[in-house]
């Protein structure tokens, strides 16, 4: 029997890269002598493997295959760099050559002796699932997001629709949707709030698109088999989420943190693999080695957001003004000349780090984050308390996550998502201060990375559930 072949397809962002990175690894831990490729755009993977003759050129690492498509945009997008037509542009081409690429390269490793047994597509792949169809090839969706993010969306697309955009300029008002507490508006995502910005109209239209395939694998078209989702989660944190979408077969096998747990254990590698920014040559690591334990600010909007001029500036005010040290990650595509100031012993701004060290770094009190759903769940699995400060997408329900599990609070912003100095050092001295708020967040903290850490220890949720997954595969061969 020839061996499983998982083809796994990613949107080309590190946000969507990293995770599926993560379940590429893990999937050829769970079953020894299985194949897995991971395919993203060739504008991503010029980035991750800089060094390539072609832009194209199939990769082997390890026993990792990579092989890329295109989306007409080689040479990448930027959604926020770009206007409303541009954005509506891009995601038609998306779709359109994105399948007219996809499927050469399902035919190139049939060729090479490496038939795909089963596609793995993440969020806005909806059409890799279309192509997966129409070869009769199994499916799986790959959500990453939380769970909870999950079945908002499924509810919104199945009834819930017309009753939050009735109501979508109005923050306080509450929606209860099958099996979730009630959530206000502003705790919804943006999507369904800031109906004039056209590149978000955009983007959206593949979040529907994800969910239209969800829809066509009806029992009856998958061998009485449900839908089924992977979730880069961890079962203890949204059991109620996971339940309140019976309609499809969940499998929470999170979280996916490559260099922070291999196996159950810590790495005990440095190295970061297909990033696709290059890593500042600044001696972070040491100098949070030089700091008091728990006396160190994170500050870190991920790799889509950025911080205006206005916004870096009022931060770098709050910042100086708690008289805490801060370690701020200014990427380098949003630098202004401003952002190039010399570091001292209090402050050190860098272009892109290993998160997930810094995270577990004792140094470290607190996290001020956009609460993308990767940095969320880092700070879970590391054990650091969070300020949220969320600016579009997930993240307004990722930042509701936060505080119902306790281990953070979400800053007070404006309509334009803007942090004011003020708000942000009362936050920072709640959560890294002498508070009961604070030392509730940090035994918050510490509990559930200890729930995350024991998901993925042998005899896990997270581990039982990726073998269950899979064994439905080995069932069928």
């Amino acid at each position: 029997m020839a061996p499983q072949h998982f083809l796994i397809i990613a949107f080309p962002t590190q946000g969507h890269i990293n995770p599926a990175r993560a379940l590429a690894e893990r999937l050829l831990r769970a079953m020894p002598g299985a194949r897995v490729t991971l395919s993203t755009a060739v504008s991503a993977h010029r980035l991750m493997f800089p060094s390539l003759a072609s832009p194209d050129e199939e990769v082997h690492d390890g026993a990792i295959s990579y092989v890329p498509y295109s989306d007409g945009y080689d040479h990448g997008f930027d959604l926020f760099a770009n206007d409303g037509d541009d954005a509506r542009r891009f995601c038609e081409a998306f779709s359109r050559v994105g399948r007219e690429t996809f499927s050469p390269v399902l035919d190139r490793l049939a060729a090479r002796g490496r038939p795909v047994t089963c596609v793995v597509y993440s969020m806005l792949m909806w059409w890799a699932a279309e192509v997966a169809r129409e070869r009769g090839l199994p499916r799986a969706l790959y959500w990453n997001q939380p769970a909870t993010m999950l079945a908002v969306y499924y509810h919104y697309f199945h009834g819930y629709e017309r009753i939050v955009r009735e109501h979508a300029a109005e923050p306080g008002f509450t929606v209860s949707m099958p099996g979730l507490p009630r959530m206000a508006i502003r705790d919804l995502p943006s999507f369904f709030t800031n109906l004039t910005d056209g590149r978000l109209d955009a983007a959206f239209g593949n979040i529907r698109g994800t969910f239209q395939q969800l829809d066509l694998d009806v029992p009856i078209s998958t061998g009485g088999r449900k839908p089924m989702v992977l979730v880069n989660t961890v079962e203890a944190l949204e059991l109620g989420a996971i339940a309140s979408v019976p309609e499809l077969d969940v499998f929470p096998i999170g979280p996916a943190v490559l260099s922070l747990f291999a196996d159950g254990t810590r790495s005990g590698t440095n190295a970061v693999v297909g990033d696709l920014f290059e890593h500042d040559e600044k001696g972070y690591m040491e100098w949070l080695d030089a700091k008091p334990a728990r006396s160190v600010v994170y500050v870190s909007f991920g790799s889509t957001s950025a911080a205006s001029k206005r916004q870096k500036a009022e931060m770098k005010r709050g910042l100086a003004a708690s008289g805490r040290s801060y370690l701020w990650v200014v990427r380098k595509d949003s630098r202004d000349d401003n952002d190039d100031g010399s570091d001292d012993e209090r402050s050190m701004v860098v272009e892109w780090c290993d998160q997930v060290r810094v995270l577990s770094h004792p140094a470290v009190g607190c996290f001020i984050t956009h609460c993308g759903w990767n940095s969320t769940l880092e700070s879970v699995a590391c054990g650091a308390p969070v300020i949220a400060v969320p600016q579009w997408s997930d993240q307004d329900t990722n930042a509701r996550l936060v505080v119902e599990w306790g281990i953070g609070m979400r800053a007070a912003i404006d309509a334009d998502r803007f942090l004011d100095a003020e708000e942000l050092m009362r936050c920072v001295e709640i959560v890294m201060g002498d508070t009961e708020e604070g030392a509730a967040i940090r035994s918050s903290s510490i509990a559930w990375k200890s729930k995350v850490t024991e998901a993925i220890t042998d005899g896990g949720s997270s581990k039982h559930n990726l073998r269950t997954f899979q064994d439905q595969f080995a069932n069928d061969a």
